[in-house]
């Protein structure tokens, strides 16, 4: 019997067609990126139409750019794992996982669950009001499932995007004709790029979690630092370590700060007034989230350190970060929060004046005083629990790097 050989020609010939196809950043990953962005500008839009206007009815836009980012992924996502298990021709089915008789690359599948997980959380989160009434708070069932679902969306995608990079020839790398692949090279930095996009995106979700724990009248306390300490390193290092980029974790900080900047700048443009009471708080507009922690500053000497020790052991990179991120934080954030207390700081950049419509005019915010630190010996604990907790989460960002690093489908 006789067999079919394919030539060298034909084989090189079909690989470049292949090539030609998957050109570029895909279509499914650009939706994916404002899926998260619609999750990020609907999140903290629902948290100023709570403070500013009240919960009034589920069906308000903010909750629609919120579960929108759901629905973007749910059809991105659901679309590549059909396409790419029932197409003979798609080039990621060498790429791909099977799960439950279906394959698709890794990420594909995270992203979806967290979009079905979001989708969930729409009418249980609607059950919740109606059955406890208003609820004001950030951390609360209903959006905690919500919170997964987003965390997934963003996780699938950028590791989606990691198969992607990691595929693609690096730079200098040359194809079988002898030619180097510049497109692929440039792909290789727009992927980097988005990657430290998502990350910033997934700094700035994690610090809506911590928002009610990291208002200014709390930052003469040890419990903020504790909070930011435990999660944000982990996404830096990752961030740094994923793209290689000189100044990644200072990117993914600066994102997150101007992100926050933005939304103080152009939320009180818009008019709102409340529909529920009790009203402590003359409100004419929209009310914008406090000013960002300056994480910043820590964030850009951890990128001046971690370019100076990328031989180093890992468990002791960590802990130096450790204490570099913990002191650099409280050294910049405690005088900082002296000036948010200022009248100096009551205008339309930092935002101070802004008080939403229920808070008592007796509490420490509407008084602009600080919370009871409990004294030295409480903040010296507290600022050591927070150097334990950064050393480890940042170690486990290396290894977690690494694995991003490594993934190829």
């Amino acid at each position: 019997m006789a067999t079919l050989t394919t030539s060298p020609a034909v084989r090189t010939a079909r690989t470049e067609a292949v090539s030609k196809r998957s050109a570029g950043v895909p279509w499914y990953i650009w939706c994916a990126v404002l899926a998260g962005t619609s999750l990020m500008v609907g999140g903290h839009w629902d948290i100023s139409w709570h403070s500013s206007i009240g919960r009034d009815t589920f069906w308000t836009p903010a909750h629609m750019a919120i579960y929108l980012c759901g629905v973007l992924a749910g059809v991105a996502f659901g679309y590549l794992i059909l396409h790419t298990t029932f197409s003979r021709t798609t080039p990621l089915a060498a790429a791909s996982v099977h799960i439950w008789g279906f394959r698709a690359p890794l990420g594909a599948f995270i992203a979806s669950w967290g979009g079905i997980a979001m989708l969930t959380s729409a009418p249980f989160d609607n059950w919740w009001h109606n059955a406890y009434g208003l609820d004001v708070k950030i951390v609360s069932p209903p959006h905690i499932l919500l919170f997964i679902g987003g965390y997934a969306v963003l996780l699938g995608t950028m590791v989606l995007i990691c198969g992607h990079m990691n595929r693609e020839p690096k730079s200098g790398a040359q194809t079988a004709a002898g030619s180097l692949n510049t497109p692929a090279v440039s792909h290789r930095a727009a992927y980097r790029w988005l990657f430290l996009y998502l990350a910033g995106m997934m700094l700035v979700m994690t610090m809506v979690i911590f928002m009610e724990y990291t208002e200014r009248s709390a930052l003469h306390t040890a419990l903020p630092y504790v909070l930011v300490c435990s999660v944000t390193p982990l996404i830096l290092a990752v961030g740094s370590g994923v793209t290689g980029a000189r100044f990644a974790a200072t990117h993914i900080a600066g994102f997150y700060m101007l992100f926050v900047i933005g939304l103080i700048l152009v939320l009180p443009l818009f008019p709102a007034q409340p529909k529920l009471g009790p009203v402590y708080q003359n409100v004419t507009h929209f009310i914008p989230p406090e000013f960002p922690l300056l994480l910043i500053v820590p964030a850009f000497l951890l990128d001046l350190f971690w370019q100076k020790s990328r031989d180093w052991n890992a468990w002791a990179k960590a802990a130096i970060s450790a204490a570099i991120y913990v002191i650099a934080l409280v050294a910049v954030e405690w005088p900082f929060a002296d000036f948010l207390m200022s009248p100096a700081s009551r205008n339309r950049f930092f935002g101070t004046a802004y008080l939403w419509y229920g808070l008592p005019p007796t509490s420490y915010m509407a008084r602009n005083q600080f919370f009871s630190n409990g004294g030295a010996a409480e903040l010296a604990s507290g600022f050591l629990i927070a150097f334990v907790a950064a050393t480890i989460v940042t170690r486990w960002g290396f290894a977690r790097a690494q694995w991003f690093k490594a993934i190829q489908r």
